[in-house]
C-alpha cells in the first residue's frame, strides 16, 4: 500500500490484469466442478472482468469468450485478446438484454457472473482480509462501486471480523446508480456519462439488499473532480488509475479527518489517449 493525503491506497491496479477482478474469477473458476471447467469460461463485462476471465482461463488451460460493450476502451479489448480469449462486442442495450435474459445458457462455456456470483465476491473478500492483516487498527475503507461485487466481498469480510469498520461506497455523478436506487427503493434508469466505465454495470436485484446492509455510507464524486484525480494520483503516488480506479481517492477530500483509512484503487486500465488528455 502507498500513503497519500492522510490515507493508504490499496493498489489493485497492480494485479496481473490491471484490476481487482482477477481475485474473484480465480475463486469462481477454481470452485467449478472439473467437467464444467473443461467446457471453458464465458462472462459479460465492460472490460476488467473480461480481462480477468481471459487471464484465469489462460492460467487454467481452458478456452474463454467474453461479451463486452462495443464501446469498451481499446486497451481492455486488446487485453482480452492478449490472454487468448475471444471478445464478443455488442451495443450496451443488447449486452444488457443478453445478461438479463440469461443468454449464456445457450453457450457451451460455463458462465461466471462478473459481480453477483457468491464465489466471485468471496474472492474479492480476500482483499478485506489483507487489509486487516496489514492494518489491524483500520477504521474505514473507501471503495468504488459498479455492480457491487467488490464492496460486497470486502464488506462481508471486514464486518465479519470487525463490525465497527466503516465501509464507504463511491460512485461518479455521471452514473450514480446505487445512490439513486437506494433513494428510490428499487431500480432506476440512468444512462452512463462518466469516464469511470468500470462502474457502469446495470442494477441487479441480488445486490440491492446486500448493499443496503453492508455499505455504511455513500459518496458521489463530481465528474470534473474525477478527471483531476487521475493526474493527481500519477503525480503524488506514481500510480496510473482508470476512472473507476481513481474514484475512492477522489472521494477522500469529502471525508472528515479521523480513523485509519484505505482507499481502494480498483484498476488501471485506462485508454492511453484519455490519460494523455488528462495529463496535458
Amino acid at each position: 500500500m502507498v500513503p497519500v493525503d492522510g490515507a493508504m491506497l490499496k493498489l489493485e491496479c497492480l494485479q496481473p490484469t490491471g484490476s481487482f477482478k482477477v481475485r474473484g474469477f480465480f475463486a469462481a473458476a477454481l470452485n467449478l466442478p472439473p467437467d464444467r471447467l473443461r467446457r471453458g469460461l464465458i462472462t459479460v463485462s465492460a472490460g476488467n472482468a473480461a480481462q480477468a476471465c481471459a487471464y484465469v482461463a489462460k492460467q487454467l488451460g481452458v478456452r474463454c469468450r467474453v461479451v463486452m460493450y462495443d464501446t469498451a476502451p481499446a486497451p481492455k479489448v486488446e487485453g482480452v485478446k492478449r490472454w487468448g480469449a475471444v471478445p464478443i462486442l455488442m451495443p450496451r442495450d443488447a449486452m444488457l438484454e443478453w445478461l438479463a435474459t440469461e443468454g449464456w445458457k445457450s453457450e457451451p462455456e460455463s458462465f461466471i457472473h462478473p459481480f453477483a456470483d457468491p464465489e466471485v465476491m468471496a474472492g474479492h473478500g480476500g482483499l478485506g482480509l489483507e487489509l486487516l492483516e496489514d492494518l489491524p487498527d483500520l477504521g474505514r475503507v473507501v471503495v468504488p462501486v459498479g455492480g457491487g461485487g467488490l464492496i460486497g466481498g470486502i464488506a462481508s469480510a471486514l464486518k465479519g471480523a470487525r463490525p465497527d469498520i466503516e465501509v464507504i461506497g463511491v460512485q461518479s455523478d455521471g452514473y450514480p446508480l446505487w445512490t439513486r436506487c437506494l433513494e428510490a427503493g428499487g431500480p432506476v434508469s440512468i444512462k452512463p456519462d462518466t469516464i469511470a466505465d468500470g462502474t457502469t454495470a446495470p442494477f441487479d436485484a441480488r445486490m440491492f439488499e446486500l448493499l443496503k446492509e453492508c455499505v455504511d455510507r455513500w459518496l458521489t464524486v463530481p465528474e470534473p473532480r474525477l478527471r483531476t484525480a487521475i493526474p493527481e494520483l500519477a503525480s503524488a503516488a506514481k500510480v496510473v488509475a482508470e476512472g473507476a480506479g481513481a474514484l475512492a481517492y477522489a472521494a477522500l477530500e469529502q471525508l472528515e479527518p479521523g480513523p485509519i483509512t484505505v482507499a481502494v484503487v480498483s484498476g488501471g486500465n485506462i485508454d492511453p489517449k484519455l490519460l494523455a488528455s488528462l495529463l496535458s
